[in-house]
């Protein structure tokens, strides 16, 4: 291959001035000036004639370009308009799909463009992740955020803490996970949790605490039902009904069977899958800006997603999605534990599937789950790898029903899931403590 590049002498500019361009690149408003300076001082400058090919389909891709002067074009994009029209302090690299994609990227005019090189790329980090086969010895966070002060042998205390999913409120997994912790801790530990249901009534306000009354409503040889009511400012925010069952021998078959998924070992992680939508230059400049805006917080839940896509919030995309998950970190053997784990985890991707089929360029839209339903059919481990297959088979009068199944490595269903969202279009949707409706 014919490499059409011209460099650019690096006495021309001194470390402060590119500094100071790097500083207008939206992906690294967000770095310190501290790395700053260390990019500046790795970057490679290249300069592009007018027709030349800065990157060539299915071809590897260098790094991380980010343009100083002059204008590109992304070719091979499902839409060539003005999103993948690539102008100065635009930048582009590395795809969802790995260091090769299938297009073409030209520079339009003479162009400038400074590259930070692949091995250098984990200088753009924000938050690191470590390697996900090493913390497994290390404390769960989701273990934390479960962890409840008895205030009573029926009243409990939750929080919000550091490093929590929030979403801007509390987030429905803490309610269901809290809820559920609080309500085992009253029942006699040879009696496990098979299912639950519950109603998210109002918004959870993150700044305070939480207060879970657990009601005994049965408590037979070999079934207990509980109900807690999660309090705010004397008001009840949430409700859960919850049945705990003996161990006992019976029937045992299964209709279900898991879909056939690439092994979450050869998946990146969700804040690494979210790093790679930043740079790929095959989806919209104004998404890619957006994201790169945000901060990425490292959930307690270690999501692969199977099927990586083009789809975001402003593109149609069918109402479905499968995804690999475990929490961070070593669980104790406590099935109890485990299945509060599961229930957290539950909420954290879901409703919002059922936006999917009626998502446009433009639109602001927003699902409010309104209940949550779990079966908890066989053993399970929440620190293993369990496979979540999701589908909204409909949604009507603003609401829409999301069904899920939950598989573990040897293909058993181990849970069954469902929930109904209310889905609505909003322009701005600021999240107060009140109603939902």
């Amino acid at each position: 291959m014919i490499d059409f590049c011209r460099s650019v002498k690096r006495s021309t500019m001194n470390t402060e001035s590119v500094v100071e361009l790097l500083g207008k690149v939206p992906l690294l408003q967000r770095l310190t000036s501290l790395s700053l300076k260390i990019i500046a001082q790795v970057v490679v400058f290249k300069r592009y004639e007018r027709g030349d090919y800065v990157v060539r389909r299915d071809e590897e891709v260098e790094g991380v370009y980010f343009l100083l002067q002059g204008q590109a074009q992304v070719l091979g994009s499902a839409d060539d308009s003005s999103e993948f029209l690539l102008k100065p302090f635009d930048f582009f690299g590395r795809g969802i799909f790995g260091n090769v994609y299938s297009a073409d990227v030209v520079a339009l005019s003479q162009l400038t463009c400074l590259l930070l090189m692949s091995h250098h790329c984990s200088l753009l980090d924000t938050n690191p992740i470590s390697d996900p086969d090493q913390d497994l010895d290390t404390p769960c966070l989701v273990e934390r955020i479960l962890s409840l002060d008895p205030l009573d042998l029926t009243l409990f205390r939750g929080f919000t803490i550091p490093n929590a999913p929030t979403f801007g409120k509390v987030f429905g997994g803490q309610l269901v996970g809290q809820a559920l912790a609080a309500a085992t801790n009253t029942v006699e530990s040879t009696k496990i949790v098979h299912n639950l249901h519950s109603y998210f009534l109002l918004v959870g306000d993150i700044t305070i605490p939480i207060l879970y009354e657990v009601n005994h409503l049965r408590d037979g040889n070999n079934f207990a039902t509980r109900r807690v009511d999660a309090r705010q400012k004397g008001k009840t925010i949430f409700i859960l009904f919850a049945s705990f069952q003996r161990e006992q021998q019976g029937f045992d078959h299964q209709e279900s069977n898991m879909p056939l998924m690439s092994p979450p070992e050869t998946l990146v992680t969700r804040e690494e899958m979210i790093e790679r939508r930043m740079t790929d230059p095959l989806l919209p400049r104004d998404y890619r800006n957006k994201i790169a805006a945000e901060k990425i917080l490292t959930w307690p839940i270690d999501i692969r997603f199977c099927e990586p896509s083009y789809y975001t919030e402003q593109t149609k995309s069918p109402p479905r999605l499968n995804y690999w998950f475990r929490a961070r970190g070593k669980l104790s053997d406590d099935q109890a534990l485990h299945r509060c784990v599961v229930a957290f985890a539950s909420d954290l991707i879901f409703a919002c599937i059922g936006l999917n089929p009626h998502r446009k360029k433009g639109m602001s839209a927003a699902a409010l789950s309104l209940d949550h339903s779990l079966w908890f059919h066989r053993p399970l481990r929440a620190d293993d790898w369990l496979l979540f297959v999701m589908v909204n088979p409909t949604s009507f009068q603003s609401r829409g029903l999301t069904t899920g199944e939950m598989f573990n490595r040897k293909g058993e269903l181990v849970v069954s899931l469902t929930q109904e969202a209310l889905l609505k279009e909003a322009v701005t949707i600021k999240p107060i403590f009140g109603a939902k409706l």
